[in-house]
């Protein structure tokens, strides 16, 4: 029976690791994402899951020692003493929100200091913020107003959408 097992990649070499491996003759996945925005039309495609692939391994007899010394591989994921398996409804799941390239396209909608925006998610959901800058890659700055007073907050830029009024 052939399952999914995690490979952890050496730092920014999920692609080395993926062509060594399948060279070799193993199936591999390695899901990618290209974030675009009104401002970022063209966005690099980068790994979803930074230092992280997917493998198909038998379960029976396999010879998985030349995993570990795979050009671009650091390790085999365990949890303990065990590989760490991964549901096949997961892959299935992921390669379903890809393109036919391959690739999960992530728009991301380019806000500008002053903008209103929602909270789409999370505890704060519904309410409406004034973006303030950008945290990072994946976070954002929010001011919100509640009872008089204006509180500075960071969380997810996934988490916000454009407010309409």
């Amino acid at each position: 029976m052939r399952s999914w097992y995690l490979i952890y990649s050496k730092s920014r070499q999920e692609k080395t690791a993926f062509c060594n491996l399948s060279r070799q003759g193993f199936t591999v996945y390695f899901p990618q994402i290209r974030r675009t925005s009104a401002s970022r039309k063209e966005g690099a495609i980068e790994p979803m899951f930074p230092r992280y692939l997917f493998i198909q391994l038998d379960d029976d007899g396999e010879n998985w020692s030349t995993l570990r010394s795979t050009i671009g591989v650091s390790a085999i994921v365990r949890f303990g003493e065990y590989l760490a398996r991964v549901p096949d409804s997961l892959i299935a799941a992921l390669r379903g929100l890809e393109n036919e390239q391959g690739i999960r396209e992530l728009y991301e909608p380019a806000f500008q200091p002053g903008d209103h925006v929602r909270i789409a998610d999370g505890a704060l959901k519904g309410y409406e913020a004034v973006f303030e800058a950008r945290a990072g890659n994946e976070r954002v700055r929010l001011l919100l107003e509640t009872a008089g007073t204006r509180a500075r907050l960071e969380m997810k830029a996934s988490q916000i959408e454009v407010a309409t009024h």
